[in-house]
């Protein structure tokens, strides 16, 4: 007794702490959590939302603003680029002219000369207007030019923009802006208003540089790219050298100069700098043809503005989020967890088996979808269960017909083997090898009545067929049958070949004049065994070949269709039943293709799964038990 007195008083003091012990989140009714999760989800983003979006804002417009100047950036490199190998191209064509290459050579060269070279250099400077000037030097210092002559008469080979130009050997050079150089023009450039090019022309024999072509081009060529843009509200673009030199820049650019330090990067990028006390924002990309850098500036105070009107609207919406979740959660929650209970019960009924009470509620949300679907399930259930008991009875039918249907043929097969032998005994070479090929037809037909046969039985199946046939049609019929070694071992559904060889003989090779061939090859693909049936026959009449595909995309309806109108022995009635068998065991993925053409033959074509073993069936798995 005082043991179970303990027992009892430690039963009492469980169930005390139970009552005691705060209740998990998922123990609580569905209700309530709902209730909780809608408070939370509406007041816990109003204290976290807000530093997030700052900082994502900030970012997104900082990616957009790298984006859209870089996208800019790439256009006026794009344009700049273009220009330069517009004069690249200018210098090539000069450098191949044949009385420029003399001039260089040091030949003598007289006025009349020196006039033809002058207004064939003339003619580049009018079809390009943005050419500032254009200089042709020989290698013993002679020019001629049509804008540009030398300040004092030193020999210009001396020059550090033709040493330079001799270095590249040939290539083209972008020198920038000149300065402190032996030439000048008649419209008196400064150096700040053009940028130099050269190259050297080198002779092909020699290798060697018979003299350099230098070409002025106008500053505003460069600026009408860049000068337009605008970035933001005072932002621009500016364009610079290798050094950090200014090529272009506009009026009262926040930075005189940008130090090549400052973008060591990469090709591409953005950086910080303050200059002047000023914060800016640079975005540079370089041009791998000229060597310049574009750079977009632009004060980084010019986006704060911008994020802080988003952050100002955010914090409404916020507030506004949460107030309306606090009202609303209370009512949404009570509509989503009753229609659920109800549902819940419904499903009870039919888990303990009761399949004849639906769900009543009509609604039009997800909970009132998923009782259409549920009651659908149980219509559905009630018609397979149906569906299920019919067929496993037509099962049943079919089993006890194919015993019955097999006792004759049995009968048959052993009436020809005893023939066969007779007939060798009487030394009746052909009569026994007849004979001996229907049997094997027989046999092999039978199968012990399984549907899935070795591809070896087969294909001993349709050769044993094709023995009768090549007797019928005596010198009318010839046959090859190949087969790659990786289909040795497979499996195939019976009597699949034996019917498209059969409409190949008599409607293709016995249509045409004279003998024909049936080519049979067997090949293994990855997962899957393509059998083809060709033949050199008749063929068929696109009319024809369009009916017989639409009747195979839909092959038991159309095997309906000839059965009711007695049509069993026609054309396509063997290829049905083949196709019907083939999506009946493994799916419509497989089955048959047909191609032909009229005079030429028909080719058709087999998808079978790669079977190593032949699938077990309900009376296999009945014999292992």
């Amino acid at each position: 007794m005082p043991n179970e007195r303990r027992t009892s008083a430690e039963r009492r003091a469980d169930r005390t702490f139970a009552r005691l012990k705060p209740p998990r989140l998922h123990d609580l009714r569905l209700r309530y959590q709902l209730m909780i999760l809608f408070l939370l989800v509406s007041l816990l983003p109003s204290i976290g939302l807000g530093y997030l979006v700052n900082w994502t804002v900030s970012r997104v417009l900082e990616k957009q603003a790298v984006e859209h100047t870089l996208q800019l950036i790439g256009k006026v490199n794009q344009t700049l680029d273009s220009d330069m190998e517009s004069l690249q191209n200018m210098t090539y064509l000069i450098g191949f002219d044949e009385s420029v290459r003399a001039f260089m050579n040091g030949g003598e060269a007289s006025d009349d000369e020196t006039y033809r070279l002058k207004q064939y250099l003339q003619r580049y400077t009018t079809l390009y207007p943005e050419i500032a000037g254009l200089l042709v030097v020989g290698r013993n210092g002679d020019y001629v030019s049509n804008e540009l002559y030398a300040r004092t008469p030193a020999n210009l080979t001396e020059e550090p923009w033709y040493r330079e130009a001799l270095e590249r050997e040939g290539l083209f050079t972008v020198l920038g802006q000149p300065s402190e150089r032996n030439l000048t023009s008649h419209v008196n450039y400064r150096g700040d208003e053009v940028v130099t090019v050269v190259r050297a022309v080198m002779d092909p024999d020699t290798e060697q540089a018979i003299g350099v072509v230098l070409i002025d081009l106008k500053l505003w060529t460069v600026s009408k790219a860049a000068r337009d843009i605008k970035l933001g509200r005072t932002g621009y673009l500016t364009v610079v050298d290798r050094e950090g030199g200014q090529i272009y820049a506009p009026e009262q650019p926040y930075a005189d100069r940008l130090p090549a330090g400052w973008f060591e990067g990469g090709e591409t990028g953005a950086v910080t700098r303050t200059v002047d006390g000023q914060e800016l924002q640079l975005i540079y990309a370089e041009s791998a043809f000229t060597g310049w850098r574009t750079v977009g500036v632009f004060l980084t105070k010019e986006s704060v503005y911008e994020v802080g009107q988003i952050h100002f609207y955010v914090i409404c919406f916020l507030f506004f989020v949460c107030l309306l979740g606090l009202t609303a959660s209370l009512r949404l929650s009570k509509s989503i967890s009753d229609p659920i209970g109800g549902l819940m019960a419904s499903m009870r009924r039919a888990e303990s088996g009761d399949l004849s009470v639906p769900y009543t509620e009509i609604r039009g949300d997800e909970i009132g979808m998923l009782g259409h679907s549920f009651n659908h399930m149980l219509v559905e259930l009630r018609s397979q269960i149906k569906l299920v008991e019919r067929k496993e009875r037509q099962k049943r039918e079919a089993e006890l017909r194919s015993l019955q249907d097999n006792i004759k043929p049995h009968f048959l097969y052993n009436t020809l083997d005893t023939i066969h032998w007779m007939a060798r005994k009487k030394d009746a070479g052909e009569v026994s090898e007849m004979v001996e090929s229907l049997s094997k037809l027989f046999r092999i037909g039978l199968s012990k009545g399984s549907d899935i046969i070795p591809l070896a039985d087969e294909i001993e199946h349709i050769r044993s067929y094709l023995v009768i046939q090549q007797t019928r049609y005596t010198g009318r019929l010839a046959v090859e049958i190949e087969a790659d070694s990786r289909s040795e071992p497979a499996f195939v559904l019976k009597l699949l070949l034996q019917p498209l060889v059969e409409n190949a003989i008599y409607h293709g090779i016995k249509a045409r004049r004279g003998p024909g061939v049936i080519r049979i090859r067997i090949a293994a693909g990855p997962g899957e065994l393509l059998l083809e049936v060709a033949d050199d026959g008749a063929g068929m009449e696109p009319e024809r070949l369009a009916e017989l595909r639409q009747k195979l995309r839909h092959p038991l309806e159309a095997l309906e269709r000839q059965s009711s109108e007695r049509e069993r022995s026609g054309r396509s009635y063997g290829m049905l039943n083949v196709q019907a068998r083939l999506n009946l065991a493994f799916g419509e993925a497989y089955g048959l293709k047909i191609d032909s053409r009229p005079g030429e033959g028909t080719v058709v074509t087999v998808r079978h799964p790669l079977l190593f073993e032949p699938p077990a069936t309900g009376s296999d798995e009945e014999e292992k038990k």
